[in-house]
């Protein structure tokens, strides 16, 4: 089920990808376990992306009954996200970094916040002037700095959590 590519490298990265690869089991564990008790049908898919473990559990049928999983605006995905991260951390002793997804929630969520990024940076290109967003959770913060990196501009976050946003810089 693990799906990575080994690049050539030192020793430590192929000690890191033992370890990302070992955080992902002891997730997949913990999650078929909570599937189990909850009595939902999903599939678990393990890899390593961007150096972190990424668990996603998916549905062949319909992913209705997953949807409860992933919450309003996901944020029950964010809480599994956090308990399956201290399943790990006690397993393992080390603070994790894994990156849960549940029925594609978080990559289409991703494909919308890049989107929206490129727009902010557009908007920032043409006015000349910063553009404030909506509070985000890190996650979205993150794929938006990205996108804006991307798109070539600067961007930052300012306030305190929850109200936390990004701003895009001209």
């Amino acid at each position: 089920m693990t799906d990575t590519t080994v690049p050539e490298g030192t020793e430590a990265d192929t000690d890191t990808l033992t370890r990302l690869e070992q955080e992902g089991e002891i997730a997949a564990d913990y999650l078929e376990g909570l599937l189990d008790i909850a009595d939902l049908d999903g599939d678990i898919d393990m890899d390593v992306e961007a150096d972190r473990a990424a668990v996603s559990v998916i549905s062949e049928g319909s992913s209705r009954d997953l949807q409860k999983l992933v919450g309003r605006d996901g944020e029950v995905l964010e809480a599994l996200q956090e308990l399956t991260r201290l399943a790990v951390h006690r397993e393992t002793g080390d603070r994790s970094r894994l990156m849960l997804d549940i029925a594609g929630f978080r990559a289409r969520k991703r494909e919308e916040l890049a989107e929206l990024g490129a727009k902010a940076a557009q908007e920032a290109k043409s006015s000349g002037e910063p553009v404030k967003l909506r509070p985000m959770t890190p996650f979205e913060r993150k794929v938006v700095h990205d996108a804006v990196k991307d798109a070539g501009l600067r961007s930052e976050s300012e306030g305190e959590e929850p109200q936390r946003c990004v701003v895009v810089l001209p």
